[in-house]
């Protein structure tokens, strides 16, 4: 009896400390995934940008444009995404463009992956990877049929 009532509370004690280190080692992960959030500067093709990174209800990111410098056509309109291929989002006014959705942390590589980023300039989706430069900026790199393509956002202040 004695014996049952001592390995009892080793499996607990050794429980209570794996579950705390587990919970501690996926806080360390989230706050390293979570560097990712905020407010972004991005110039692709002559036109700069606000882009918002955020955290999606189901863990992953997802990157919205907020603000466009250009955001009017030669008539006064505002511009729209007729590049897009999908055709239901040609109406999407430029300064509300997902660009990236389903981003994932890969903890192993210190990037995000795991989906496409998709280039407003050119209307196209292609592979995409993101990681941190030595200088802070966040590099994301598009890759589509062998050919990748980076573009560098600088982190914003605001």
């Amino acid at each position: 009896m004695i014996l049952f009532v001592g390995m009892k509370k080793f499996f607990l004690t050794f429980l209570f400390i794996f579950l705390t280190v587990c919970g501690l080692s996926a806080q360390g992960l989230n706050d390293k995934a979570d560097n990712i959030l905020g407010n972004w500067r991005a110039t692709r093709g002559g036109e700069v940008s606000k882009v918002k990174v955020s955290r999606s209800a189901d863990g992953t990111y997802m990157a919205q444009v907020y603000w466009v410098e250009v955001d009017k056509d030669k008539e006064g309109r505002k511009k729209l995404d007729r590049k897009n291929p999908d055709k239901s989002l040609r109406s999407t006014p430029c300064d509300q463009i997902v660009l990236i959705r389903g981003l994932k942390y890969n903890a192993e590589k210190k990037r995000w992956d795991g989906t496409d980023v998709y280039d407003p300039t050119k209307g196209i989706r292609a592979k995409c990877v993101v990681c941190f430069e030595q200088d802070g900026r966040l590099r994301i790199k598009g890759s589509l049929l062998g050919i990748s393509q980076s573009v560098y956002w600088e982190k914003l202040t605001e």
